[in-house]
């Protein structure tokens, strides 16, 4: 009703204005200079008192026509107000109906909305939506990537179908792009894996960087070379060492610092870098195919026998006089080979039966195979009983045939009596993870 009687009151002060501006212009030019230009066409000599009285008389017969002229166009423009007013009235009453008609068509467009979204179990929340709109740009990068929530690995199948081909997997740690999400299974890509997994053992968006961030490191990748390492976050702190370009060192993400600088852990210390030099992302991986893994599992074993072959020391192997044995001796001394070096390359094994040999010849130990063996405190397998029930279910292949060489009196280890673990540091001779001495 304001609105209606806003545009009433406005209309009419409108038309008062209009009615005035009327009676003006209904009076004619010569009417408005009034007595003065009557007095003047009036000639006192010529007509006298008659002709003043005449002519006044006329003057009010044209006052009275004037007036009668003026009144009835007032009363023409009361009855254009009076009738304006009411369409203004109408059309205030219209406009104020529509608003009305206008906010119920909202009103009902938003319940339209909420119960279309209701449906699809969508909230029409604006806080959500601007919540949305408020991502980072890493929580936005990671709205189509999903993570393995596992303890080491998930297994990616040809198909969405537990009993589908296992084509790769995803190992703890490692980062997958959603290809297609279904409510049991998802499509990813991860490295050259292209395959499906289950859901079930999944976190995806921002729940994943959430895990990713809570489990796993953040590494800084150094640009270029020479570059700093400071004891503090200071252009003018003391350098600890300098480092080259793609030395990637460990975020410590415990200390906050500002935007020049990160903290590293360098030497089990905080140190700090400038931040214009380095990349700082999270330490993930990638999935592999089962070709890959295969392929990867092959190249570590041939790495480990290399390695055990390179540390076998070069020293002359030589051949003693050949001990008289039993097939008890035999299978006694490769029992205790197997319990000591049944995992070393076949040299560290006939290195074992070597050490048990010297001993039974110095003079310094028993003279038996037996006694060499079980002599107190010297072989903890003997002791243990170990030696006796690899001998009693037989020992493996190897040992049999290092035992026979040792026996016969081939010796690898240049004469020596003791062995022990090679990371002990002890001198000597260095044969697959023993040295000998």
């Amino acid at each position: 009703m304001n609105l209606k009687k806003r545009a009433a009151g406005a209309i009419a002060v409108a038309m008062s204005v209009v009615v005035m501006t009327s009676v003006a212009q209904a009076a004619p030019a010569d009417y408005k200079t009034g007595v003065a230009s009557q007095a003047t066409t009036t000639d006192l000599a010529t007509n006298g008192i008659a002709g003043i009285a005449v002519s006044m008389s006329q003057y009010e017969s044209d006052a009275y026509e004037y007036i009668g002229l003026a009144d009835a166009n007032v009363q023409q423009m009361n009855v254009a107000r009076v009738t304006s007013g009411d369409a203004a009235e109408q059309d205030a009453d219209a406009a104020e109906e529509g608003l009305t008609e206008m906010t119920v068509d909202v009103a009902d467009a938003d319940t339209a909305v909420q119960a279309e979204n209701a449906a699809s179990g969508t909230e029409t929340d604006v806080s959500t939506e601007i919540a949305d709109s408020e991502q980072t740009e890493e929580e936005e990068l990671w709205q189509n990537r999903l993570m393995a929530d596992v303890n080491d690995y998930l297994y990616v199948r040809a198909s969405a179908d537990a009993d589908a081909e296992i084509v790769g997997k995803l190992y703890k740690g490692d980062v997958a792009e959603i290809q297609e999400e279904g409510s049991g299974w998802t499509h990813v890509a991860s490295g050259n894996v292209d395959g499906y997994v289950n859901n079930d053992y999944c976190v995806t968006g921002t729940e994943a960087l959430a895990y990713a961030q809570q489990n796993f490191d953040t590494e800084a990748e150094v640009l270029t070379n020479g570059l700093r390492i400071r004891s503090e976050a200071d252009e003018n702190a003391s350098v600890i060492t300098a480092v080259s370009e793609g030395t990637t060192l460990k975020v410590d993400s415990g200390v906050e610092t500002d935007d020049k600088w990160v903290a590293v852990v360098y030497g089990g210390t905080t140190r700090y870098v400038s931040a214009d030099y380095v990349t700082t992302s999270l330490a993930l991986g990638e999935g592999v195919t089962i070709e890959e893994e295969q392929a990867e599992l092959a190249r570590i074993a041939e790495e480990e026998a290399a390695k055990k072959a390179a540390q076998v020391t070069e020293v002359t192997t030589v051949q003693n006089a050949a001990v008289e044995a039993t097939v008890d001796d035999v299978t006694l001394l490769a029992a205790i080979i197997q319990c000591e070096a049944g995992n070393e390359v076949y040299e560290g094994q006939l290195a074992v039966g070597a050490v048990v040999m010297n001993r039974v010849r110095s003079g310094g130990y028993p003279g038996t195979v037996h006694d060499v063996i079980y002599q107190k405190s010297q072989f903890p397998p003997a002791g243990a009983g170990s030696v006796a029930n690899v001998a009693a279910k037989g020992p493996k292949q190897s040992c049999l045939q290092a035992a026979q060489e040792a026996l016969n009196g081939t010796d690898n280890t240049g004469g020596a009596t003791c062995f022990r673990r090679a990371s002990s540091g002890h001198a000597g001779v260095v044969i697959g993870n023993h040295v000998f001495y």
